[in-house]
């Protein structure tokens, strides 16, 4: 637990009651990683916010290791990051940045020269893509992923594209645990993460969640969801296809981007989030050649030698 007495910003959890401001704050901050999604910070960890001077503070805590996302918002960000420090000083713990973009990285070393230490972590850069692209596979280096959307069409020609609502919500989430099982070996761990897709069931409508299912013969062969993030920016939080089902994650990924390209037209990129340095994750985003990738920054206080 926080101690309480010796807190010098008053965090709180980050709650359903902030999406009636942090989003357009985001919104209005321009491009960044997803973790700043309200969507993810709610499912995500434990984490929590505070306003100060017109930006959103952040701090977020996954086991024992606890950090300070860049704050975001406009003007001048000396007094946050400094009582960011004087927080990080009163909990004692070890003052971690994350999330800096490379313009954030310079205005930290602006603001305050020669004090930290920073280093770029790959594994957590978002693949964004072209969301034309992703809806049209257009020309010869998409035409694997046109090949594995025709094995699922041969394989399941009643297949329906199904917008998730309420109405089948429950469909959906025991598709989810059908995944989930079939994964339980112990290689890998998706503890956080099936807290993390049940919580997006349990409040997809309160959160603004879209998504779609692959439907045959009443079987949920795929689901996808996610959230807009900004004007040009829609946030793909998570994507699961039975194993059995041939071409369904290229097909859901298509039919995602056709339905988000057509209900948004303004939005022209779709963030399929980061590897987490692993490599198969990787080599399966980079399979879709994404248009650019989210460059950030971790910084710390340099230490004295």
């Amino acid at each position: 637990m926080i101690d309480q007495k010796a807190e010098k910003l008053q965090f709180e959890p980050v709650s359903l009651s902030d999406s009636a401001w942090y989003p357009s704050l985001l919104w209005e901050s321009g491009a960044r990683g997803c973790e700043y999604s309200f969507v993810n910070l709610f499912l995500w960890g434990d984490q929590r916010v505070t306003r100060m001077s017109g930006h959103a503070v952040l701090f977020s805590r996954f086991g024992e290791r606890y950090i300070y996302p860049y704050p975001i918002g406009k003007g001048d960000k000396r007094e946050i990051l400094e009582s960011i420090f004087e927080d990080a000083s009163a909990r004692d713990i070890t003052w971690r940045l994350s999330g800096l973009l490379p313009h954030e990285k310079e205005e930290l070393e602006r603001l305050f020269p020669n004090r930290f230490d920073f280093v770029a972590n790959e594994g957590s850069f978002d693949y964004v893509y072209d969301i034309n692209d992703l809806a049209d596979l257009p020309g010869r280096r998409y035409h694997g992923k046109r090949n594995h959307c025709k094995q699922f069409e041969t394989a399941y020609p009643r297949a329906e594209v199904v917008p998730i609502t309420e109405k089948n919500l429950d469909a959906a989430r025991r598709m989810s645990h059908a995944w989930y099982a079939l994964r339980e070996d112990g290689e890998t761990d998706f503890e956080m993460e099936k807290r993390a897709i049940a919580r997006a069931f349990d409040h997809y409508t309160e959160l603004g969640l879209e998504g779609l299912m692959l439907v045959s013969d009443g079987e949920v062969l795929a689901l996808t969801m996610g959230n807009r993030m900004t004007k040009e920016v829609f946030d793909v939080n998570f994507e699961k296809a039975m194993p059995h089902a041939t071409g369904a994650y290229a097909a859901i990924n298509r039919a995602f981007a056709r339905y988000i390209r057509e209900k948004y037209p303004k939005v022209r990129f779709l963030d399929r989030e980061e590897d987490m340095g692993l490599e198969g994750l990787r080599r399966a985003k980079m399979s879709y050649h994404p248009h650019h990738r989210v460059e950030k920054y971790r910084a710390t206080v340099k230490v004295d030698k």
